[in-house]
């Protein structure tokens, strides 16, 4: 019982999803709808395209930042190598002072200083090197991904460029596809385009009105006929009836009453 019941409600889910399954494609068939889904896809592409790009900036940024911390270094590291080297000359200057006495050298506070400066120079050198190292291989890669992410970009931009033009020869082939249709319908008798309809209407009213004037030039040309006929009907009754009275002598005799008529005549004054 359960089940049966099951089945009546799932067919009845299925027959409500076959039909909008069914209008759905339809509407997605109407040119109209085509174009305005494609604009929604190229402007959805667009946007993302956008993000991406904002993406790809901030990289870039990024990567700028790090050539200028890079540069910075560079700088730092090339001074400290002089300071550095500052340092250790005039620590050679001290010693050279005290002609090889070692002690005297190193109880020397000017001696010390530069010794303890060389000592912070050349630690906050490898510091930085180190640091300017790091950043090197960081800006390598990241070079690598910016130029990666640009001609992806280009790629991508092509692709929705090409993507335009798809919308366009989209439509034009539903459209084109959509008249073929209705041109096999028509001939195979099966369309129900009002277009169809009205194109068999306007030809049933100009076979009409071929088939009255056709009618009304019949008719005139019967009508014609008649009056030929009636015409020729009674021309040869006519000439019947003179061969008739000729042959029985009436014709004389109505020469004779015709002259005499005439003859009675009043003249004019």
């Amino acid at each position: 019982m359960f089940r049966a019941i099951s089945r009546f409600f799932r067919a009845i889910g299925y027959m409500f999803t076959g039909k909008v399954n069914s209008a759905a494609d339809a509407m997605s068939n109407n040119p109209t709808v085509i174009s305005a889904t494609f604009d929604k896809i190229i402007q959805d592409k667009k946007k993302r395209l956008n993000e991406y790009k904002d993406a790809i900036s901030a990289m870039i940024a990024q990567e700028e930042s790090k050539k200028d911390k890079l540069s910075t270094l560079t700088e730092d590291v090339q001074k400290l190598e002089k300071l550095k080297s500052g340092a250790a000359a005039r620590a050679k200057q001290i010693a050279d002072k005290y002609i090889g006495d070692a002690n005297a050298v190193r109880s020397d506070p000017e001696y010390l200083k530069c010794q303890s400066a060389y000592k912070d120079f050349t630690s906050t050198l490898v510091e930085k090197q180190q640091r300017a190292s790091e950043i090197e291989v960081d800006l390598k890669q990241l070079i690598t991904n910016v130029n990666g992410h640009k001609s992806q970009i280009q790629s991508l931009m092509r692709d929705l460029d090409k993507l335009k033009e798809e919308k366009h020869d989209a439509v034009a082939d539903i459209l084109s596809a959509t008249e073929e249709r209705q041109i096999a319908d028509m001939v195979n008798g099966i369309s129900n385009d009002r277009t169809n309809e009205e194109l068999h209407r306007l030809r049933e009213l100009r076979q009409k009105a071929s088939a009255n004037a056709r009618i009304s030039r019949e008719l005139a040309g019967m009508d014609n006929q008649k009056a030929e006929s009636e015409f020729m009907e009674y021309a040869q009754k006519s000439v019947a009836d003179d061969e008739f009275d000729a042959l029985i002598g009436l014709s004389a005799k109505k020469e004779a009453t015709e002259s005499n008529t005439s003859d009675a005549k009043i003249p004019e004054a």
